[in-house]
């Protein structure tokens, strides 16, 4: 899928980083009527969707400089994506090397996410990097440490906290206190026919200019496996959990958001594989119970229906009334109102605001919309949801994961 790189987490590549990253931590900074000069690891199409997302953000105050991902196919898919000369790169340390790029966009496979995010702090760049932040507990540390040594501006792909319509919400219900007190939130996402997705015809044997040991990175090695690479939410090591990662992840992000609350008491968790047993080791069916002070988060996911109406949504149950929310808009019904005559609702706006906050930071030096504590946080609510279903067993917060 969309990745790169060799085993650079070798103290020696680290240190190299922290002292080039100090050195010139006070190189270019973006000024107003600058062009930003833009750089992609991970082509895949995660990455070609968040270039289509920075053309439509910056329009022509970006220039594009660099593509890098492992396979040469998705190199040049996005190169004629973006549509001028570009750079194709196969190693992504040598991406970060260039001194004519000012921001990157990490959209790799998860367990890349966070070295590589603080790797481009260091060498002083700003970032913006898909969601989850991490892909284990201990991840965030350092790349919240970077970006405390080097002042660099880091966005977290969790795009909500960028959308009119939350912005809206948070302060029409929760601001002002209209909502009440709040001890109950229901979040789903059903219908995930993308968490499915087949071995294309005639890559049973890895492609030519594909560095699968790249893919892997830091993992152990293993065989060229086509069904981890095109299916990655289906294998703990590639996508965090699967449907957890890459689904509550932007859900409980909006609860911490709205509430003000960051870190879990516990978490529960029941499901498994209970009919796609196809080699997957992620649920295909997965609930959590994440407990706050005085709050319980549910969460439930599956990819045995597939019927799209319906299947994401946010409900926050508060003494003063209900709030449905998610992309497609929201919906509050007032607690006076028990039937719903009266309902409050707005509809869902575009993607786009997600990149161009983080591009707009850029210039102004302010801290992006998602930053990389809340990044942080809300990843933590889903390793802590999959420690336990892995352990099948009430998992409680270590002070140790605090930053």
């Amino acid at each position: 899928m969309d990745i790169i790189q060799e085993d650079s987490m070798a103290n020696s590549e680290v240190s190299r980083r922290t002292f080039v990253g100090a050195a010139i931590s006070a190189a270019r900074v973006v000024g107003a009527n600058d062009r930003i000069r833009l750089g992609v690891i991970g082509a895949g199409g995660r990455g070609q969707h968040l270039i289509r997302m920075a053309k439509a953000a910056g329009g022509d105050k970006i220039e594009w400089v660099a593509v890098c991902d492992a396979w040469d196919q998705r190199r040049d898919e996005a190169a004629a994506l973006i549509g001028s000369p570009v750079a194709k790169i196969a190693d992504y340390r040598a991406l970060l090397d260039r001194k004519d790029i000012d921001g990157v966009i990490v959209a790799t496979l998860d367990h890349h996410h966070a070295h590589m995010a603080a790797e481009a702090c260091r060498a002083a760049k700003d970032v913006f990097v898909e969601k989850p932040m991490t892909s284990q507990p201990m991840q965030g540390h350092d790349l919240v440490k970077a970006v405390r040594e080097t002042n660099r501006i880091v966005q977290v792909g969790v795009q909500q906290r960028s959308i009119a319509h939350f912005i809206e919400a948070k302060q029409r219900f929760f601001d002002s206190g209209l909502i009440g007190q709040v001890n109950m939130v229901r979040t789903l996402w059903n219908a995930n026919s993308g968490y499915l997705t087949p071995v294309p015809p005639g890559v049973e044997q890895k492609p030519a200019g594909l560095d699968w040991d790249a893919v892997l990175g830091w993992l152990p090695k293993i065989p060229w496996d086509p069904k981890r690479y095109f299916n990655r939410f289906a294998y703990w090591d590639f996508a965090t959990g699967g449907q957890t990662g890459g689904l509550f992840v932007h859900m409980v992000d909006v609860v911490h958001w709205y509430l003000n609350i960051r870190r879990p008491v516990s978490a529960v968790a029941l499901g498994g594989i209970y009919r796609y047993n196809d080699g997957r080791d992620t649920p295909d069916n997965i609930n959590f119970i994440v407990d706050y002070p005085n709050l319980n988060v549910t969460f439930e996911a599956t990819i045995t229906d597939m019927i799209g109406k319906e299947s994401a949504d946010i409900v926050f149950m508060g003494s003063g009334g209900r709030l449905n929310i998610f992309r497609y808009g929201y919906s509050f019904i007032r607690a006076d109102d028990p039937k719903g005559a009266n309902p409050i609702t707005s509809k869902g706006g575009p993607e786009p605001p997600h990149m161009g906050n983080w591009l707009d930071c850029m210039r102004t030096r302010n801290k992006p919309n998602a930053d990389v504590v809340e990044g942080h946080y809300s990843a933590m609510s889903c390793h802590i949801g999959n420690m336990a279903y892995r352990q099948k067993a009430r998992v409680e917060w270590k002070k140790e994961w605090d930053v």
